[in-house]
């Protein structure tokens, strides 16, 4: 497989590793600082530009029909947007906040705890998330669906950092610290105990390893995607 590399940034480079280890072919690398190969070339491009960079990015790989899974976050206001385009150009398209294996298995777990927690009013949820300082969004992108997944089970409509406003909104705690990977949890509490459950990163090698699955998977289809079609976890 031929790939497209939207950003080298970190995870641009990681990915690229795991692709080369997996017998693939980089053929362009996009980035504000550097513009080699030729996008036109590949079967699959892989986008984690800056969220500034990002629309653009994934339209101009749309134009030629070429799949798009893209991990950046801070973008999503322009979502339908770019699924539309999708849809225009009969290209394909996965967005995931988070492409690892672990962070998805983990998010079903959140919706499934979420609903088992809905009738048992005593306990309140709070969620928690820990990464390096080199981050540009907070919350993460992987706190926001993770907040989603229990909106969708809950009396819970919006979530609010650091604070609660009111019985229907879930706090969120950022923290940023050094070079942590990524940590997420998600407690409830009542005056009796406490149920969490957690997810901690050690590298950012599952990320970019699930986005290179993503890309194997994608390739020579069409249509708006998710990583629970990746995985067959719907």
């Amino acid at each position: 497989m031929k790939i497209a590399l939207l950003g080298y940034g970190r995870m641009g480079k990681a990915i690229e590793q795991i692709a080369i280890e997996r017998g693939h072919t980089i053929v362009a690398k996009i980035d504000k600082t550097e513009n080699q190969g030729n996008l036109s070339q590949a079967d699959v491009a892989i986008n984690f530009s800056v969220p500034d960079a990002a629309v653009a990015n994934i339209k101009a790989a749309m134009e030629k029909q070429i799949p798009v899974v893209c991990g950046t976050t801070g973008w999503l206001e322009h979502l339908k947007e770019v699924e539309a385009y999708c849809t225009q150009h009969k290209s394909a398209f996965i967005y995931a906040s988070n492409f690892s294996v672990g962070v998805n298995l983990f998010f079903k777990l959140n919706t499934i705890l979420a609903k088992l927690m809905h009738p048992h009013k005593s306990y309140t949820p709070q969620m928690k998330e820990i990464h390096h300082i080199h981050k540009l969004d907070a919350p993460s992108g992987t706190a926001i669906t993770l907040a989603e997944g229990v909106f969708e089970e809950s009396k819970y409509t919006d979530w609010s950092i650091d604070e609660t406003k009111g019985d229907t909104i879930l706090p969120i705690t950022v923290e940023r610290t050094e070079e942590v990977p990524g940590t997420h949890s998600i407690e409830y509490k009542s005056v009796v105990d406490s149920i969490s459950i957690q997810h901690e990163a050690h590298s950012r090698q599952g990320f970019a390893l699930g986005a290179v699955i993503a890309s194997e998977w994608i390739q020579d289809k069409k249509g708006i995607f998710t990583m629970n079609d990746v995985l067959n976890i719907n």
